[in-house]
């Protein structure tokens, strides 16, 4: 089954994730199909938080990928945000 759910990259103490497309098989940080965006939990100032290509995402469900809770949060958070405001 494939799933899109977020892989841990960056340092110690200084977490930061890619959102990618896997096998539900695979390790969290193991091998992936594709990176359809990043997660910055430690964004501060004018850093964007997060980026999602939702074209991609909106592939990969289609073709019956899973999405994982923070994923699926994220997503949330783009569709809340005011349409002025550019968030992917």
């Amino acid at each position: 089954m494939v799933v899109i759910r977020l892989a841990r990259w960056g340092a110690r103490k200084k977490p930061f994730y890619h959102v990618v497309v896997t096998d539900s098989r695979s390790a969290r940080d193991g091998r992936h199909l594709e990176r359809v965006g990043y997660f910055n939990p430690m964004a501060r100032g004018q850093a964007k938080p997060f980026e999602l290509k939702l074209d991609r995402i909106a592939y990969w469900v289609s073709e019956g990928a899973s999405v994982s809770d923070r994923v699926s949060t994220l997503l949330k958070k783009i569709s809340a945000a005011p349409a002025t405001e550019s968030v992917a």
